[in-house]
């Protein structure tokens, strides 16, 4: 005779969770707290029989515990930490947390993610540990721009960092301290230079057969580095039922506040991928040609303002996006060429 479904749900901690295992009428069968360990994790998920139905929130560090899930056999459901209305609650703690968990999943009550497997989890920290790379390497020049400022020195060139720029820093007469700093941060720059042109070199191999990151370059603005954000991040976009709905996960719609007949829309909910809300924004700036995108863009920016007018373009970029990794190519964009 076939066991019932049992459920467990997990409140996830750094070095401790606690495991509440439930069957499908919702009575608790178990409540117990172990060390963050592989075997700890697995021993307690063998308790609740084959293929059981598994939740934990989306928080630090859940890589390790997805895996063990999913190597033993239980049904991941990998809970949204802001798409769950946990309530007003006037006890807190990591029982109630993980019982909570359980009871949304068996109610079907439950916001899940998803639940993106090793392979593509592995790109992701490349790209964006190389974001992370760039991020520290602009904040080292504009350190170097600032000291030569309190110095006194006007920089003639656009690119203080290229081949004039290198020369005007490796002669410019600078009081020591000063000096000692510039040096120190060009030394940063050229390993953080370093360090990113690696990466580079091991994440374009992962994109060599994909037909969606070679469609998406076809737009205006989406070069490698970009068009390997959107795929590494989207993951699969078959997920997603349409572009508006993309661009929703990503972010860039405006919040919508609606009672009886009034509707009211504010900022964007910037409640998605802070990484592809910035690609699609950094593509949109990048952007070139008398393209309808950027005829959009204008007209945009005469009613509302530059900013506002920015963040629209990128909604409509990451449309094309959209029907690029889709499709396998942007018809539009074929059509005009």
């Amino acid at each position: 005779m076939e066991q019932p479904t049992q459920y467990v749900g997990i409140d996830l901690h750094r070095r401790r969770s606690l495991i509440v295992r439930r069957n499908y009428a919702g009575e608790t069968l178990d409540t117990v707290r172990i060390d963050n360990d592989p075997e700890a994790l697995a021993a307690e998920l063998a308790k609740a029989g084959e293929h059981p139905e598994v939740i934990l929130e989306a928080t630090y560090g859940y890589y390790w515990a997805a895996d063990v899930i999913e190597a033993c056999g239980g049904k991941l459901h990998l809970a949204h930490p802001l798409g769950n209305n946990w309530g007003n609650r006037r006890l807190k703690n990591d029982e109630r947390d993980a019982t909570d968990l359980v009871d949304l999943l068996r109610m079907g009550r439950l916001a899940e993610g998803w639940v993106a497997p090793p392979q593509l989890r592995e790109l992701r920290e490349l790209i964006r540990y190389r974001a992370k790379l760039v991020h520290l390497r602009t904040s080292c020049k504009a350190q170097v721009h600032s000291v030569l400022a309190k110095e006194g020195v006007v920089v003639p060139m656009t690119d203080l960092f290229g081949v004039a720029g290198r020369e005007l820093l490796n002669h410019l007469q600078l009081a020591p301290a000063y000096r000692h700093r510039v040096d120190s941060l060009r030394e940063f720059i050229s390993h953080f230079d370093a360090e990113i042109a690696h990466l580079e070199s091991e994440i374009t191999p992962a994109f060599a057969d994909d037909i969606g990151y070679h469609a998406i370059q076809a737009i205006s603005g989406v070069g490698p580095v970009l068009a390997a954000v959107f795929v590494a991040e989207i993951g699969d976009i078959g997920r997603f039922g349409s572009a508006p709905r993309l661009c929703s996960w990503a972010g860039l719609t405006p919040t919508h506040h609606e009672s009886d007949e009034k509707v009211r829309r504010g900022h964007i909910t910037k409640m998605g991928s802070r990484l592809v809300r910035w690609a699609a924004v950094e593509a949109v700036a990048h952007h070139r040609g008398a393209t309808a995108l950027r005829a959009f863009q204008h007209r945009v920016e005469d009613r509302r303002g530059n900013k506002i007018a920015r963040v629209a373009a990128a909604r409509k970029l990451l449309t094309l996006v959209y029907y690029g990794l889709r499709d396998g190519e942007i018809r539009c964009l074929a059509q005009t060429g």
